[in-house]
């Protein structure tokens, strides 16, 4: 199914955060935190949430924890957002499970990453997906990130996995706009910018939205880029693409993992966030320093970009299907 301009639709909505995991000052799960930001995310603009994913240290988080995640944020945000719970692992049988926990935890969808390590050949990749998918009632979102995993979700795997009713996005990490526009031009999967230096020209291309790491600092940001665009005015979306663009390689581009400098710039703009887990260590005071001043650079002047305070209101999101 296509929107007027040929768009795929978006089934977990538009702008989605990759959403850091909140741990409280000893380490353990913060629910009542992550409830907090996903109320803030949310009222700001996002209509989607990932949970668990890689900027959400699904590495490093138990089984149990993620799916009292997904339980608090469900109960925080109620029908206002889609959740997407990462449950991808190097293991099917472990990310079944983790499939089946999500469901029952509260997910809307599944975001599943190509198994990592072991390097699989594409017919076993493909196979991976085919089981989980197969195994909840859950709408998956795949997840292509050959720089992290080691292995590539090819565009003709990725065309032949838009068979399964239940396979519907793509998290697209690939850098590969050929292979991007191959798929794109096969399939009516909803493709999702997974790196935020390249969500606009991902969009002009035919993408659904975006899955965006600085959306946990700048919710309103990437709305602003696909409203603009959307209404024809190109000039202003990449005007605002490129404004991002010191704050954008601070955050992810800098050297350090997206959820260190996520967590430290929330953290100094007064959100909830809490440390990291080994083996990944805080930013340290300069670092953090330059997050903070590329964040003010990003949203002097403009309201709609600040992170902080929160709004007096939470303004209605665009996702509200059912769950």
């Amino acid at each position: 199914m296509t929107t007027d301009d040929d768009r795929p639709a978006a089934p977990f909505g538009r702008t989605l955060c990759a959403m850091v995991t909140p741990l409280t000052e000893s380490g353990a799960l913060d629910p009542d935190g992550a409830a907090r930001l996903a109320v803030h995310l949310v009222s700001r603009g996002c209509d989607g949430l990932v949970l668990s994913g890689t900027t959400g240290e699904s590495p490093t988080t138990t089984d149990a924890e993620k799916a009292a995640l997904v339980t608090a944020v469900r109960e925080a945000v109620g029908d206002r957002a889609a959740l997407v719970a990462g449950v991808g692992t190097a293991d099917t049988r472990h990310t079944v499970d983790l499939a089946l926990a999500a469901e029952k935890a509260g997910a809307d969808g599944l975001l599943v990453v190509a198994p990592y390590y072991s390097r699989p050949p594409q017919d076993a990749v493909e196979a991976h997906f085919r089981e989980v998918a197969d195994a909840s009632g859950l709408p998956v979102m795949l997840y292509d990130i050959p720089g992290r995993t080691g292995t590539r979700v090819e565009p003709d795997t990725v065309a032949r996995l838009a068979e399964h009713p239940r396979i519907v996005a793509v998290k697209d990490c690939s850098y590969d706009l050929l292979g991007t526009q191959k798929v794109l031009s096969r399939t009516d999967l909803a493709y999702y910018a997974g790196c935020d230096e390249q969500v606009l020209a991902l969009y002009a291309l035919g993408a659904t939205g975006c899955v965006s790491t600085v959306a946990n600092v700048v919710p309103g940001l990437f709305p602003a880029v696909f409203d603009a665009f959307d209404r024809g005015d190109t000039g202003r979306a990449a005007q605002l693409q490129r404004r991002a663009v010191p704050l954008v390689e601070s955050m992810t581009a800098a050297g350090l993992p997206g959820t260190v400098t996520a967590k430290a710039l929330l953290g100094a703009l007064g959100l909830p966030a809490g440390p990291v887990r080994a083996p990944l260590r805080p930013a340290d005071r300069g670092t953090t320093a330059g997050l903070l001043a590329a964040y003010e650079e990003l949203t002097a002047g403009t309201a709609q970009f600040q992170a902080w305070p929160p709004p007096d209101s939470s303004p209605s999101c665009g996702y509200g299907g059912p769950r």
